[in-house]
């Protein structure tokens, strides 16, 4: 697979005809530093599905501008289920399917497409040229096939991570390092607002502030970046109680002075170098899960995010003191979570304190 600069350059390389050498090569890399981490892989994969759908579907590599109609056409090859189809399309999903690049014949969910010609459009940004899925037919096409392929959109982890499933899972944590470190990325995930496997997984151990856990017991934590903040606008995030005491111990045994805060372990139980995978993180709470006597597709790490927001409603935090930690831009986004908290639950059923 080409690397971040090579996609980026590979998409722009006639984006102004009057730069120089110098000067291109000075945007290719403001672009790659400018652009997030997940934004970059993002494009990557776009860009080599978009690169084998032109090949099988006309025969002929992407061009700069591409024409509507290879516009409408990826638009209407994306929006119905080929199962039962026949001719150009189906061909070309079958071609994609043995290249492993789609995994069946079913209509792709619309965030799929969604993403795929914000990428193929961001191309098309990226020379200074004019965006084919701005045409008009193309445009209303897309506006159809939203309505069309529309459907509620699946949850990223089948159940919440509460209170109570969290302390199953910390309570299933084994002895040593390994032990420690798993319940530290758990309580760390979960208490500071609901973090995401790739936030966890980024912290360095000079992005934990201990200066007042002596005296306040207050751990600080300094994101980067996240999917809603830009790299410097980032709030700084707390943790206090049990979830400071357990990082703490996991910083102390561990002995982590500076690197990565998360670590691997070999199967010896020595602590490794290298950083954490995100996927590591998902391994770990399927791992947790079983040993906690669940099924593994109980949850996913999202749930740790989702299970934050879903206690806050049931222990009725207000929705702006949860989205403060949680990170949340859209309030109608964060407000989803609370609307899932079982009437029966919500503490405002019973304001009145009265009992039976």
């Amino acid at each position: 697979m080409k690397t971040r600069l090579e996609t980026l350059s590979s998409t722009r390389e006639t984006a102004l005809t009057s730069l120089d050498v110098e000067d291109r090569a000075a945007l290719e890399d403001l672009y790659v530093r400018g652009t997030p981490e997940n934004t970059l892989r993002a494009y990557e994969r776009d860009l080599v599905y978009l690169t084998a759908w032109k090949q099988a579907a006309f025969g002929a590599p992407l061009t700069w501008p591409e024409q509507d109609e290879v516009a409408l056409r990826f638009i209407l090859d994306h929006s119905r289920d080929l199962t039962q189809a026949s001719g150009r399309a189906r061909e070309t999903a079958d071609q994609l399917i043995n290249m492993r690049l789609r995994k069946s014949l079913a209509c792709p969910a619309a965030s799929t497409l969604n993403r795929r010609i914000a990428s193929w459009s961001a191309f098309h940004r990226m020379r200074n040229l004019p965006n084919p899925f701005d045409a008009p037919l193309v445009r209303q096409a897309r506006a159809k096939a939203r309505k069309a392929t529309a459907r509620p959109p699946a949850p990223k982890s089948a159940h919440p991570i509460t209170k109570d499933v969290l302390l199953k899972l910390l309570d299933a944590g084994g002895p040593g390092l390994r032990g420690l470190r798993d319940r530290a990325i758990l309580l760390l995930g979960w208490a500071s607002g609901g973090r995401r496997r790739s936030e966890i997984v980024s912290l360095d151990r000079n992005d934990i502030g201990l200066e007042e856990f002596e005296s306040k017991g207050l751990v600080w934590i300094t994101l980067l970046q996240t999917k809603t903040t830009d790299a410097g606008t980032t709030p700084k995030l707390v943790l206090k109680g049990y979830a400071a005491r357990m990082l703490v111990a996991w910083i102390d045994a561990a002995q982590i002075e500076d690197g990565p805060l998360f670590r691997r372990i070999t199967r010896t139980g020595a602590l490794g170098q290298k950083r954490l995978s995100a996927a590591a993180v998902s391994q770990i709470v399927k791992r947790l899960l079983i040993e906690a006597g669940l099924d593994p597709s109980y949850a996913s790490p999202h749930g740790l995010r989702s299970g934050f927001l879903t206690q806050a409603a049931l222990d009725g935090a207000p929705l702006p003191a949860a989205m403060r930690l949680s990170l949340h831009r859209s309030a109608a986004q964060a407000q989803k979570y609370y609307d899932d908290v079982d009437i029966a639950e919500n503490p405002a059923t019973d304001l009145l304190g009265m009992g039976e």
